[in-house]
């Protein structure tokens, strides 16, 4: 007898999680930006009559992301979303990198900056408050780790972390600095 192999509930961490219409935007055109060398960070649904859709993406490899990676993604996930339709009417499509002071979405961006400033929101509290700053030390398979100002750390649940971002500092500017190539 085989056994029936049942859809898996855990949640990936290394892909940011949204809720709503942002979800359903996401679970449309993560393929296309996989397929294309790109990898989500957040989507965005802002405003009513015209909505705008806004999709923020970083290059799987790592290098910086240019305005022709956002014009490629671009059309790409237009025509995604013109082909499913998730948004009834008009709406306007806005692509960009996640910039430097960046949203922490995923449990590997907050690996990926282990020592600069952060600062998240829960969606519950931990011990009375939902507002955390402080260094990143790090994310495993279901916390994030900061360390407050006060020198205590604080393990916040990711599937329950509402935003978080990065701090701009001058050394978050030179971690994340381009050296031009005087070759």
């Amino acid at each position: 007898m085989t056994e029936a192999v049942l859809p898996s509930t855990e949640i990936d961490l290394d892909l940011p999680q949204h809720t709503g219409l942002e979800g359903k935007i996401a679970d449309i055109i993560v393929p296309t930006l996989i397929d294309l060398g790109y990898d989500l960070v957040r989507v965005a649904v802002l405003g009513r009559e015209r909505p705008t859709v806004q999709i923020m993406a970083d290059r799987a490899d790592g290098a910086m992301i240019s305005v022709e990676d956002c014009e490629t993604i671009s059309r790409s996930a237009g025509a995604v979303l013109d082909v499913n339709d998730p948004i009834p009417g008009e709406w306007t499509l806005e692509v960009s990198s996640a910039g430097i002071d960046r949203p922490l979405t995923r449990r590997r961006d907050w690996n990926r900056f282990v020592g600069h400033l952060a600062r998240a929101e829960t969606q519950f509290p931990i011990d009375g408050r939902k507002r955390f700053n402080g260094t990143i030390l790090g994310a495993d398979a279901t916390h994030a780790t900061i360390r407050l100002d006060d020198g205590s750390d604080i393990a916040l649940p990711l599937v329950d972390i509402r935003r978080a971002k990065l701090i701009l500092t001058d050394a978050l500017i030179d971690a994340t600095a381009i050296t031009p190539n005087l070759n």
